[in-house]
């Protein structure tokens, strides 16, 4: 009999425990101050299955960051999209992502900047916080672009920064403002831009 492909294809039930523990515990503690023997004893496997699943405690980080990566994308892309066909609202729409996630319980920052600061620049880590700063970067160019920004890459960086800056700020001094405050910064450094 073959392998079922689906099955093959499916997560283990223990690498979503495992992965579950490492989300929670790396985004409220920071990857160094989270062992592996911790996330074990959280998920209720045995050291051998982790090691199966995940050969090094970098392989874990790196699905963590993929995980984040997947469900913060999303949130960006949702709030942009909600906001209307316009690109140029879109821009700005983008930024109710960022009033959602900072009045989450436990909220503690960009988990990528967190990682970052944690992780040392030569690592496959450090590497993949870096490619999702690149791919966010790239969408929002994209948007200035259809948005007919007269400097699309100047646009985006200002607007990533921004957005880098108001998870910053939900995390250090937890204004609720902060979101507000970034959202109109953006209205006001978009519509410069087309002018």
């Amino acid at each position: 009999m073959s392998p079922d492909p689906v099955a093959a294809a499916r997560p283990s039930a223990a690498r979503e425990r495992i992965l579950d523990q490492a989300i929670a515990l790396f985004y409220a503690r920071g990857i160094r101050g989270v062992g592996v023997n911790l996330i074990i004893a959280e998920s209720g496997v045995a050291k051998a299955t982790f090691y199966k699943h995940f050969p090094s405690k970098d392989d874990l980080v790196v699905a963590y960051l993929d995980e984040v990566d997947d469900v913060w994308t999303g949130q960006l892309r949702e709030a942009a999209e909600a906001a209307g066909p316009d690109p140029a609202d879109q821009l700005v729409g983008m930024f109710d992502a960022l009033s959602n996630a900072c009045r989450r319980e436990g909220f503690r920052g960009c988990a990528f900047i967190n990682t970052a600061a944690e992780s040392q620049p030569t690592t496959p880590v450090h590497a993949r916080t870096v490619a999702h700063k690149t791919a966010v970067l790239a969408w929002v160019r994209g948007l200035a672009e259809q948005a007919g920004a007269r400097n699309p890459g100047a646009l985006a960086r200002s607007l990533t920064m921004l957005l880098d800056g108001g998870l910053a700020s939900g995390a250090l001094d937890a204004d609720p403002e902060a979101p507000a405050v970034a959202k109109a910064t953006a209205r006001a450094v978009v519509e410069a831009a087309r002018t």
